[in-house]
């Protein structure tokens, strides 16, 4: 990285004013337009209100905005300016099956989105090329991953996002994750009147999770195992003749992933060994990867985060959101990157309960938009001004 100034007119300290102001002003904008996400849901790949909706924001800010990106239709990437230094901010906007935004990327979209709008106030002075890029499917789709095996982020000085959760927390520590669609094959019939002839694949996913229990114990520490039978069959006095689930394995590294998921894989055979059935295991994505996090960046955020009145000291056992995993974890292997979590203030209540949900708008919503793309855009810009120097 150059250590000349990126900005032709006007000092530092003048353009983290314009921008704060930029963003400052944008303020009810972004909570309509995150309000709008959150009570319209969409699943992963699906999205297609929400992408237009973001693309519909940042065309009215100047951007130049390529829906479809890459191929994938609820994939975007907006840019504004040309400078030689170029700045990527993650919009997510997928929800939960049965739970909405109930893990908050309604409000990561409006961070984004503000930050992005913010810096493209003063992109031609700071020499800078703003991109948005709206990125499908991070609750286990693996957007990010198809986005990055197709050239997205490639040749990006910095990559980032903030990630909605009860308490703020700077660092990102993600475990690396498999996703994985469990399905056995077995036989149907009458339960009472031919048992005999049923194979039955209910039992087999019940083989499996005692074995997977059971295992648990020899784990090592740092290791997930856990999933939901999403298919177990379809009347009482019938021999389920398929049965369906969804199994994520996670490990602190992607090396230990795949040793741990052979072991995983052994469990669900041993399900149909026992009872006769076929067993399918396919991946649902490529796995997601640990993360590496810009430690420059990450200070220059926390700096201007806590100087809006955000805290990173909530005990350890409630900041734990910085251990769920993300895609964004691959493109951290990449770019620079950093993922931090900014704070609902609502703990104990937790991303992926219904009533984390009901926190993702409202006040505490309101200020993490405010604080988020605020801190999102003064760190873009502080960290590309001048290598190795913040002043």
């Amino acid at each position: 990285m150059s250590a000349e100034p990126l900005f032709q007119t006007g000092s530092l300290a003048q353009l983290r004013q314009r921008t704060a102001t930029a963003a400052e002003s944008l303020q009810d904008e972004l909570i309509a337009f995150s309000e709008l996400l959150h009570a319209n849901p969409e699943l992963g790949w699906d999205e297609h209100r929400a992408a237009e909706w973001t693309a519909q924001l940042l065309e009215k800010h100047g951007f130049s905005v390529e829906r479809g990106y890459l191929g994938l239709p609820t994939a975007l990437h907006a840019v504004y300016g040309s400078g030689p230094r170029r700045v990527g901010l993650m919009a997510e906007y997928d929800a939960l099956p049965g739970l909405g935004h109930a893990c908050g990327h309604n409000i990561i979209s409006a961070m984004s989105c503000g930050a992005a709008i913010a810096l493209a106030g003063i992109a031609e002075d700071a020499g800078l090329s703003v991109e948005l890029y709206g990125t499908p499917a991070e609750e286990g789709g693996g957007g990010k991953i198809e986005l990055l095996n197709r050239g997205a982020f490639n040749g990006l000085d910095l990559a980032l996002m903030a990630h909605p959760a009860p308490v703020d927390s700077a660092e990102a520590n993600p475990y690396a994750v498999g996703h994985h669609h469990v399905e056995y094959r077995g036989k149907a019939a009458h339960a009472a009147a031919y048992p005999e002839q049923g194979v039955n694949a209910n039992d087999a996913f019940i083989v499996a999770q005692v074995a997977l229990g059971l295992m648990r114990q020899q784990l090592p520490s740092g290791t997930r195992v856990h999933g939901i039978q999403t298919n177990g069959g379809q009347a009482p006095n019938a021999i389920p003749g398929k049965t369906e689930g969804r199994w994520y394995v996670r490990a602190q590294t992607l090396a230990e992933l795949e040793k741990l998921e052979s072991r995983v894989k052994d469990c669900f055979e041993a399900g149909a060994l026992a009872t006769g059935c076929e067993l399918e295991l396919t991946p649902e994505s490529e796995p997601y990867s640990e993360f590496r996090t810009d430690l420059r960046a990450l200070g220059i955020y926390q700096r201007h985060a806590e100087s809006l009145g955000r805290r990173f000291d909530a005990p350890a056992e409630q900041a734990t959101m910085n251990r769920a995993s993300t895609d964004m974890g691959n493109v951290s292997q990449v770019v620079p990157a950093i993922h931090p979590y900014i704070g609902l203030d609502c703990y104990p209540v937790s991303n992926h309960q219904p009533e984390f949900e009901a926190y993702c708008i409202g006040e505490a919503a309101n200020r993490a938009i405010h604080d988020g793309s605020i801190s999102l855009a003064l760190t873009s810009l502080d960290y590309l001004a001048l290598q190795g120097d913040e002043s």
